[in-house]
C-alpha cells in the first residue's frame, strides 16, 4: 500500500472545533490512541496530513501519490483489506461523503474525486463527526484500541499485594508502570495501563478506562468507565466518561463528566462540570459551523475545553460549556456557555488575553515539562487568534 494521507473533511471540520483549530481532525485522541496512530497500528504504513495550510509545518504532508483517507473515519479490522482494493481511478464512498482516494502530490481539493468511479461502502463507517462524539465513541475505541495493542503480548504483573484486581484478564500493563493500593476493576471493559505511569494509593479505577503514557492518578482519584487520561497529564478527584487529550493537569477534587479536555489545559483544585441540565432537558453546544448553539440531543455533556485553556480553583462549568482555545477563566459564579479563544475573566465579565501575556504563561508551561515552546507553536497560536477575533464581542466595543 502507498502511503496513507489523512485529509481533514471540510464538511467536518468545523463541527470538531475548538479541537481542530490547532489540529487536524485525524491528530484527535479517542480511545486510546490518536486517529492517526490508528491508522499507522492498522496498516503499518506511516501517515501524513492534509490539512488548514497555517498547521501543515507542523503536520507535514508527505510527497508523491498518496491514498488520500478521511481523517474522520475511525478504522477497524478489514479496513485496510479495503482500501488495498480500491484502483486509481476509484474513490471509497458512503453516501457522497468520500473516504479514500488516490491523489497528486500537489493536490489539495479533493471534491472533483467524486467524477471517479464511485465504490460505495457496505458497511457503515465510523466517522468522528461532532465533538461529543469523542467522548460517546470512547468506550467501543478503548475497547478496539485495546484489542489492537495488546494482541499476541503479555502483560507486565500487578505485584503490589495491596491492590485489589477484578479481570485481571482484561487489565494490560506497560513497562515501568507503577501501581500502589487501588483498586481496578475490568470486569466491564478493558483497563490499559501505559508505560511510565503512576497510579497512586487509592486510587479507583472501572474500565473501560486508559491511562496514557507518562501519566498520574493521583491519590484517592475515583476514574469512572469509558475515559481516558492521554500522556503526560495528572488527574485527580472524580471523572466519567471523558477524555483529555494529553499535556493537561485536572489534579485536585472536582467532577469531570462526559467532558473532552484539550492539550496543555489546566483544571484549578475543586473545578466541577454539570453534564446534566436540572430539568433532564437535552444538551446544547455551541457549534461554531451554526454560529450558535445546536441541540445534541444528548442528556448528558458537560465541557468541550479547547488547547491551552485554563481555569483558577472553584470554578463551575455549566452543562453543555465549550471553551475556545487559549482561555484563562476564574471568578465566583458560572461563566456564560460559550467562551471564546483567548478570553480572560469569568461569570463577571471578559477581557481579551493578550498574545503576550498568554505566550509568557505558555513558555512557563512548556518549560515544567522541559520542552520550548516553538515559533511553528507560537505562529499556530497567532493565527487561532485572529481566526477567533469576531467571538469576542468585547473587542467591538471598547
Amino acid at each position: 500500500m502507498k502511503q496513507i494521507l489523512l485529509f481533514d473533511d471540510p464538511a467536518i471540520r468545523g463541527s470538531l472545533l475548538p479541537f481542530t483549530f490547532t489540529r487536524p481532525v485525524a491528530d484527535i485522541r479517542v480511545g486510546i490512541m490518536k486517529i492517526s496512530e490508528k491508522w499507522e497500528k492498522y496498516s503499518g504504513v506511516e501517515v501524513s496530513f492534509l490539512t488548514q495550510d497555517y498547521l501543515q509545518k507542523k503536520f507535514p504532508r508527505n510527497s508523491g501519490i498518496s491514498l488520500a483517507v478521511n481523517g474522520s473515519w475511525l478504522p477497524e479490522e478489514g479496513s485496510i483489506e479495503i482500501l488495498k482494493s480500491l484502483k486509481e481511478d476509484e474513490v471509497l464512498v458512503s453516501g457522497k461523503t468520500i473516504l479514500a482516494t488516490y491523489i497528486g502530490e500537489t493536490e489539495k481539493n479533493l471534491g472533483s474525486a467524486l467524477e471517479k468511479k464511485q465504490i460505495q461502502l457496505e458497511m457503515e463507517p465510523v466517522l468522528l463527526q461532532k465533538t461529543w462524539q469523542i467522548f460517546q465513541f470512547n468506550a467501543a475505541e478503548i475497547r478496539k484500541d485495546f484489542n489492537l495493542l495488546t494482541k499476541g503480548r503479555v502483560s507486565q504483573a500487578i505485584t503490589d499485594p495491596h491492590t485489589m484486581v477484578y479481570g485481571k484478564e482484561n487489565i494490560f500493563v506497560e513497562e515501568s508502570a507503577k501501581i500502589k493500593a487501588a483498586v481496578l476493576n475490568a470486569e466491564g471493559g478493558p483497563i490499559y495501563i501505559g508505560k511510565n505511569t503512576e497510579i497512586q494509593e487509592g486510587s479507583l479505577i472501572r474500565g473501560p478506562f486508559a491511562l496514557c503514557e507518562g501519566s498520574t492518578i493521583n491519590m484517592g482519584a475515583k476514574l469512572r468507565g469509558d475515559t481516558t487520561v492521554g500522556p503526560y497529564s495528572k488527574v485527580g478527584g472524580e471523572v466519567s466518561n471523558s477524555v483529555i487529550f494529553g499535556y493537561s493537569n485536572k489534579g485536585h477534587e472536582g467532577f469531570l463528566g462526559n467532558s473532552v479536555v484539550g492539550e496543555w489545559c489546566n483544571l484549578g483544585a475543586d473545578t466541577n462540570t454539570s453534564n446534566l441540565k436540572n430539568n433532564y432537558a437535552p444538551v446544547k453546544l455551541w457549534d461554531y459551523t451554526k454560529g450558535g448553539f445546536a441541540n445534541t440531543g444528548l442528556q448528558f455533556c458537560g465541557l468541550m475545553m479547547g488547547d491551552h485553556s485554563k481555569c483558577g480553583i472553584n470554578t463551575m462549568f455549566n452543562t453543555g460549556t465549550v471553551v475556545g482555545v487559549g482561555a484563562n477563566i476564574f471568578g465566583d459564579g458560572f461563566p456564560r456557555n460559550f467562551i471564546p479563544s483567548f478570553s480572560w475573566g469569568g461569570a463577571a465579565g471578559f477581557s481579551t488575553f493578550t498574545l503576550p501575556k498568554f505566550e509568557e504563561t505558555a513558555k512557563a508551561v512548556y518549560g515544567r515539562r522541559g520542552k520550548e515552546f516553538t515559533s511553528e507553536e507560537k505562529e499556530i497560536l497567532e493565527k487561532v487568534f485572529e481566526l477567533t477575533k469576531s467571538y469576542r464581542i468585547w473587542e467591538k466595543t471598547t
